[in-house]
């Protein structure tokens, strides 16, 4: 008979065995790590234990700890509580730790923990717009100025990177993410995570970064959150995998499980995808939370009858903390007291918590982040908006400039119509951590502070069917040199639980539109949200267009550098522009399929009938106030083995007048394989700053195993022709190349998920 004494010796082995090395590990695992774990592991009750793998709410978002009283405290103190999240400030939360690592038994330090998906209290980009970048650098400089941020106020965690590839926006949160491709997502998911932790999480500011939401998350059907995924294995791999891994590889030290099921099976409950990919094929070792009640929805989704049955099959599936539900806390006990193999997965859950807090230094100094003293200064401090500003400027994707509107006069007389313009609300976005609207600037305050006449109109508001105010924002345009016409989204059109099944713009914003632009006179469409809209009739009107997201503080300051002709625009679109709802989900990387879209109608071919083929604008479309060209396209070699690498040069020309950016775009297509390959894949970019005339060559490295495919269970190499595409988008081809790949072979990594070193000259 297998005894409790038993269990709890496999355990202390099975934690133990957890600290051994293991390559790509979120930090390193010292002496002292493992036998601190393993002692305090020796020492703890199962009620301790448990606590550790329970972390309820502080407060909400607009009342943070407001839930930590008397009884939360006397909680802590009888080991009750392994983790907060929704706490904040540097004084309240030393406080909350002292009665942790001193009023309790073993004295074990709290981790403390917040959305910080764009910012803590200094709000750059939301992470859609930080991907139109096409930068990594400035996704990590803005990564590092949150951690600084979210340290000195005393947190440990943040839940960010989101790293769901999403390619239907109906489904409101591809605000957080980057969009419909798995390797601009990977690049992204690599800069967050070193940027939000450093290369030590016992280093100076640093917070510990959680890739979410595994898996497949921005896979789920008709873009309704919360909603069922259903793909195939090759999609699961090749698309939504990478960037998980990527985020595994940099370093990350927590996963967070996703809400949906992909085939029935509930990814907190998913023992394969969690504990047998993530844990066992990945190595990962650090924290895996789910997200907020998703243990105790199991028993909605059908597949546990109790709570506790619920907290069973979360641990069997390798989840090793408890978001809010209280699951683990009120009902874990139980289901061990029913089945003792739970106990050893106890202590490998406990020993994951542990470890991560020792990685973080907390043992050794449970008081080293928060700093009142800096608390005071570094929020939203000049140092910081500058970095905001910066990546507003080139989230900014210019998509039409007919007759070169833009850049405007400085001395034109301009209307801005739209309430949008104003809304410093909407302009910190969804997911505001400490942010406040009052440390936003807006567009229209941006610009009465730099032109001499400014008129705005707010028109009519993002969600009101009211037109009253349609005539005079007419009056405004046609007494105008030009007008700044601001539609889209409010911030909270673009968020959580905000899924769309109709993407045209909301309210009276359409009739304010189309009224705007019947005067005849210049007209600049403005488009603010958080995701694609199906505008097809306005993008094709208006002579001059952006997509402008929502840009955080710096909003209205980034913005009219754009608009005045300070910075010229370098974004690049990481979702396309539908031309319809009904046409979604889309991408650019589609299969061919037997009979590819033709425009001629005549044709049966795979398209829709009552809209014109593809996006109005396609995935990595941007515009300048520049011109560039592209020559001299060469590969170092025309052959590789499965093992090799091909380096391909381009020079880019600054043709243009202005100092500009531009982003040069590889792409890579098999076109003839095992299975159907996509038409083109991006397999590396490089934003580049030209002054007019200069000429730069990039150089991309590729490898081999970038062009693997997920075969059988493996990823294959195959032997033949790899056509290459490097162009100023995926339709704006400049230039093409190709080589061989001369024999078969294998890779242990996804192709999406490889990162293309490059140089420039």
């Amino acid at each position: 008979m297998t005894t409790r004494r038993d269990v709890m010796a496999g355990g202390f082995a099975l934690a133990t065995t957890l600290l051994a090395p293991r390559p790509g590990r979120a930090a390193p695992v010292t002496k002292a790590h493992a036998q601190r774990v393993k002692d305090l592991l020796s020492r703890m009750t199962l009620d301790e234990k448990i606590g550790q793998m329970h972390q309820p709410a502080g407060g909400r978002q607009k009342a943070l700890n407001s839930k930590i009283d008397a009884a939360a405290l006397d909680l802590v103190r009888k080991g009750g509580v392994g983790s907060y999240l929704h706490v904040a400030g540097a004084q309240f939360l030393t406080d909350l730790q002292k009665v942790a690592v001193e009023e309790s038994r073993l004295k074990i330090p709290l981790l403390f923990a917040i959305d910080v998906v764009h910012g803590y209290r200094t709000l750059y980009p939301v992470p859609l717009a930080m991907a139109a970048t096409f930068d990594p650098e400035a996704y990590r400089a803005c990564a590092r100025m949150a951690a600084v941020e979210t340290s000195v106020a005393g947190l440990h965690w943040t839940f960010a990177p989101m790293v769901d590839v999403a390619r239907d926006p109906r489904w409101g949160r591809v605000v957080e993410g980057a969009g419909e491709d798995s390797h601009l997502g990977s690049v992204m998911s690599v800069a967050q995570t070193e940027g939000f932790q450093t290369k030590d999480l016992a280093g100076k500011d640093t917070v510990l970064a959680c890739v979410k939401h595994f898996g497949a998350y921005g896979a789920v059907a008709g873009g309704r959150d919360y909603d069922s995924a259903d793909l195939s294995e090759r999609t699961l791999n090749e698309v939504i995998l990478p960037a998980f891994e990527a985020g595994k590889t940099a370093g990350a030290g927590s996963f967070m499980t996703a809400f949906n099921d992909i085939g029935g099976v509930p990814t907190t409950a998913n023992a394969a995808l969690v504990r047998g990919h993530l844990r066992e094929k990945w190595g990962f070792d650090g924290i895996v939370v789910s997200d907020w009640n998703a243990i105790a929805e199991l028993v909605s989704h059908g597949i546990a009858e109790t709570p506790a049955q619920a907290a069973a099959l979360a641990l069997k599936a390798g989840v090793d903390m408890d978001m809010a539900g209280g699951v683990y806390a009120t009902h874990l006990k139980t289901a061990a007291a029913e089945d003792a193999a739970l106990l050893p997965l106890i202590d490998q859950a406990v020993g994951h918590i542990l470890l991560t807090k020792a990685r973080l230094g907390l043992f050794d100094d449970p008081y080293r982040f928060g700093d009142v003293a800096r608390e005071k200064t570094v929020m939203v401090s000049a140092p910081h908006r500058a970095i905001a500003r910066d990546a507003a400027r080139k989230s900014v994707v210019l998509l039409k400039n007919d007759n070169a509107l833009l850049p405007l006069a400085k001395t034109a007389k301009v209307a801005v119509v739209g309430a949008l313009a104003d809304d410093a609300r909407s302009a910190i976005g969804s997911w505001k951590a400490r942010g406040e609207e009052t440390d936003a600037v807006t567009l229209v305050a941006a610009l009465k502070a730099r032109l001499p006449s400014v008129t705005f109109v707010p028109g009519a508001a993002p969600r009101s069917d009211d037109l009253s105010g349609v005539q005079s924002a007419v009056a405004a345009a046609q007494a105008a040199d030009v007008t700044l016409l601001v539609v889209g989204e409010d911030f909270d059109h673009s968020a959580e639980s905000r899924s769309r099944s109709d993407l045209s713009l909301p309210g009276a914003q359409k009739a304010l539109a189309d009224a705007v632009l019947a005067t005849g006179k210049p007209v600049v469409l403005i488009v603010m949200g958080g995701r694609p809209l199906a505008i097809p009739d306005l993008l094709a009107k208006a002579p001059a267009s952006l997509m402008t997201w929502l840009l955080g503080v710096e909003s209205g300051p980034a913005l009219a550098d754009i608009l005045l002709g300070d910075a010229s625009p370098a974004g690049r679109l990481p979702m396309g522009l539908p031309r319809a709802s009904g046409a979604l989900p889309e991408t650019y990387a589609h299969y061919p399929t037997g009979r590819p879209a033709d425009p001629d109608l005549a044709k049966d071919t795979a398209r829709y009938h009552d809209v014109d083929v593809g996006p109005v604008y396609p995935f990595g479309h941007g515009l300048s106030y520049a011109s560039f060209g592209y020559s001299d396209l060469t590969l170092d070699k025309a052959e590789i083995g499965p093992a090799g690498t091909v380096a391909v040069t381009v020079a880019v020309t600054n043709t243009g007048k202005v100092v500009a950016d531009e982003v040069v775009q590889l792409y890579m297509r098999d076109p003839v394989a095992a299975v159907a390959r996509p038409v083109k894949e991006l397999r590396g970019f490089q934003r580049l700053a030209l002054k007019p005339g200069e000429t730069k060559k990039v150089t991309f490295k590729l490898s081999a195993r970038q062009c693997a495919f997920w075969d059988a269970g493996k990823w294959r190499i195959q032997k033949g022709k790899i056509e290459l595409m490097i162009g100023a988008s995926s339709d704006d081809i400049r230039a093409r190349a190709a080589f061989a790949i001369t024999s078969d072979g294998w890779s242990d990594t996804p192709a999406a998920a490889l990162l293309t070193p490059v140089s420039i000259a």
